[in-house]
């Protein structure tokens, strides 16, 4: 693998939290608190990908780098198709790292940890899952679950992602964490794919890659990073980094 390209898709248009990546948290923007992460994880170069030019601007604003893309994508990866292209154009980097922008207190050493499945070169899609530890996240149909069977030390061949509690019976349940990487091709081959069946039923892009054969394999990581979708999310955020600058 040539070095990763990490990309940061944002946009303003959440329904749950209006204007997301430009809440502040511990006196700057999320979207500056995730792209920090990323810079430090050290993997590749970061560019964010987005809509909106005052997301562009609090990047560029702190020396980073920012792309404008469209902004009638359906979902996060066809926006990231598009600023892999307008940013590498030549094809010089074979992988590209999805982080989500909603991601501000990710440890960066997690973001470097998707990256060893794609070594295997009969895996196209590597992502991250960690161990469901409490009873009511195990039944919360907002958490995703990896349903999948252990390749490698902290590794799993990724069979099937759902919101209901699976699999069946005694075990670990994996919560999975929406951070991917992808091969270029793979990437590629996944936004011209029509929208799978599984994919409708569940409200998860990523099945559409298992329904047409594609690989997932997941990282077993300990670090379950905080998913920012609602006011109380933020304020949790808030808290955690609060917490962190005064230590």
């Amino acid at each position: 693998m040539s070095d990763p390209l990490v990309l940061i898709p944002a946009r303003l248009a959440a329904t749950r939290l209006p204007n997301k990546p430009l809440a502040e948290i511990a006196g700057e923007p999320m979207i500056v608190h995730v792209w920090r992460r990323a810079m430090e994880a050290g993997i590749g170069p970061v560019v964010v990908a987005t809509d909106t030019p005052d997301i562009a601007a609090v990047i560029e604003a702190q020396g980073g780098l920012a792309v404008m893309t469209r902004v009638d994508h359906a979902s996060g990866s066809d926006r990231l198709a598009e600023a892999l292209e307008i940013v590498d154009p030549d094809g010089r980097h074979d992988v590209v790292v999805n982080v989500q922008g909603d991601l501000p207190t990710i440890d960066p050493s997690v973001i470097g940890a998707v990256l060893p499945p794609l070594a295997d070169p009969f895996v196209d899609i590597a992502t991250l899952c960690a161990v469901i530890t409490e009873a009511e996240e195990a039944e919360n149909p907002n958490v995703v679950k990896l349903v999948g069977h252990n390749v490698g030390p902290n590794r799993l061949h990724a069979l099937y992602f759902t919101r209901a509690r699976a699999p069946w019976g005694e075990g670990p349940l994996f919560h999975h964490i929406g951070l991917y990487a992808y091969r270029r091709k793979a990437l590629t081959r996944f936004v011209s794919l029509p929208q799978g069946e599984l994919e409708r039923r569940e409200k998860l892009e990523q099945l559409r890659a298992l329904e047409t054969g594609m690989r997932i394999d997941a990282m077993i990581v300990d670090d379950l990073p905080l998913g920012v979708d609602t006011p109380a999310d933020l304020d949790r955020a808030r808290t955690l980094l609060t917490r962190r600058r005064l230590n």
